[in-house]
């Protein structure tokens, strides 16, 4: 009979990818050599990596683990990445910036962007993205590292990465193999379960291997071997307000300066987007089924790359959603087994991270306390709500009507919270979080004024505020943006120096 305070001696990781590979570096760097950690993966398989794009928490992920930025970014072929800049999402020749970081400066107790909104509606015609150090130096082509005086102006932005992720899997597999980590070529037809507990007691590979581990961790992909094919956990689908099941991926050839940001572009059934590599340039181009086939996509596809391809398109499938539960039983699901949210935000990494930050911190004993996965749930569930919700945002605030798909999804019907907050900034110019939000004010800020949500109203406090010099401070704060931007480098200058990468 298990003990209940008896350790876990053995963890079996199924699939490698970015998933698999974060999940045993972080276990064999936490757990330091207490128990092994083998990973099973075949190269049969495949991943689904097709290019990456983060947000700013991947840093602290690879600082976690102790990681060098600059050697890191060299080894993938990275680039840094400043936000999003969305093309034709509101409407056609329209188009805005997600940025990392802050808008402005606060020089008061009411917060810089509802001066900024009091401002514009009373005729300031000046963007709220002109008060952002993320989008004054991506549009400059600019790189540098924040500044962490906050007293500067160089302070208020952040930043994360563009790499190539399998080439972030490999460096990742040197470093979990370095601290001890087992890896085994070959693919697992099967699993066995305890008969009373429903417990997974071990898995087979196809050449006969047997391989049982007190803990098993799902990175199997959108099959999910252990945490659907064995466990039967079901699966929440988020189609219909997440409506994009396919996309089309290929790399093309750099032919231009490498942009510190993403580019997503709307299209006619969804969007594409644009990664910048050192060596490359991502693309991809997100669609719903329903109103496109896969030929019309991929020739869309290949129409707006900017230089050759260099190699075939990759074609996927997916349904938006996410397990019922991502713990059952010994079982944690992590990464596209666990569900799967859309790269329009570039979350794909973030969640899987948070996954395994998740059960570091309610990391079990033998007996799997069934209070653990309990919480471990709550918290993954809350998260991907969050989430789904800001992706739905950006379709539903539209006034596109030029396609069947665009006219769908600015009169599908959406979560009652989501709702909430939009008509809070749309009444009252308040932005309403939820605890732990990943996507803070300003993400909001930008989406809701990027997509034409704008407010009838500044907030009430804005008025009691006459003392307060606001065109004198703003003023003074895009001079301070300009004379900083001015003088940083240029992005491509700036990995040329820092962590260019052998192979361009």
């Amino acid at each position: 009979m298990t003990n209940p305070n008896d350790p876990i001696e053995n963890i079996v990781i199924i699939g490698g990818g970015s998933a698999g590979w974060m999940t045993a570096a972080a276990l064999a760097n936490d757990l330091a050599g207490t128990c092994q950690i083998t990973l099973i993966e075949s190269e049969a398989i495949g991943t689904v990596g097709v290019g990456e794009a983060t947000i700013p928490p991947i840093r602290y992920f690879n600082q976690r683990l102790g990681i060098d930025e600059a050697t890191f970014v060299r080894e993938t072929h990275g680039s840094f990445k400043l936000g999003i800049e969305f093309i034709d999402w509101s409407r056609k020749g329209h188009a805005y910036f997600h940025p990392f970081g802050h808008y402005g400066a606060e020089f008061d107790h009411v917060p810089f962007y509802q001066h900024w909104m009091r401002e514009h509606l009373d005729g300031d015609t000046t963007p709220i993205d002109e008060y952002s150090m993320a989008w004054a130096a991506s549009k400059a082509g600019k790189f540098s590292h924040p500044l962490n005086d906050h007293r500067n102006i160089q302070s208020r932005f952040d930043y994360a990465y563009h790499f190539d992720a399998t080439l972030y899997a490999a460096y990742l597999r040197k470093y979990a193999e370095a601290r001890g980590v087992t890896r085994i070529e070959g693919r697992v037809v099967s699993a066995e379960q305890n008969p009373e507990s429903g417990f997974i007691k071990s898995v087979t590979l196809e050449d006969g291997q047997n391989f049982t581990a007190d803990l098993f961790v799902d990175c199997s992909g959108f099959f999910g071997l252990l945490i659907e094919q064995t466990l039967k956990t079901g699966y929440q689908d988020w189609s219909h307000w997440l409506p994009c099941n396919r996309a089309v991926a290929a790399p093309c050839e750099k032919t231009s300066a490498i942009l510190p940001y993403t580019k997503s572009t709307a299209k006619g059934a969804g969007w594409q987007w644009r990664i910048p590599l050192q060596h490359r340039t991502g693309n991809g181009y997100v669609y719903c089924s329903e109103y496109l086939d896969a030929d019309a996509a991929e020739a869309t596809l290949l129409s707006y790359l900017d230089g050759a391809p260099m190699a075939d398109p990759k074609h996927l499938r997916f349904t938006t959603g996410r397990r019922n539960r991502f713990w059952n039983k010994n079982c944690v699901a992590i990464g596209l087994s666990a569900g799967f949210m859309e790269p329009l935000e570039s979350t794909s990494l973030h969640l899987i991270q948070y996954g395994i930050m998740r059960l570091l911190a309610l990391f079990p004993s033998k007996a799997m306390s069934p209070l653990l996965a309990e919480e471990y749930n709550a918290l993954t569930i809350a998260e991907y709500e969050r989430i789904r919700d800001f992706l739905i945002l950006h379709y539903t605030a539209t006034q596109r009507d030029d396609s069947e798909f665009w006219r769908y999804c600015a009169n599908m019907p959406i979560p009652d919270r989501l709702s909430y907050k939009m008509e809070h900034f749309r009444t009252h110019g308040m932005v309403i979080s939820d605890e732990r939000e990943l996507f803070h004010n300003p993400s909001w800020i930008a989406v809701y004024l990027g997509q034409d949500i704008v407010p009838s109203r500044a907030p009430a406090m804005t008025q009691h505020r006459e003392g307060v010099p606001v065109q004198d401070r703003m003023k003074a704060i895009r001079d301070a943006m300009k004379q900083a931007v001015d003088a940083m480098p240029m992005h491509e200058t700036f990995i040329d120096r820092y962590c260019k990468s052998a192979l361009q």
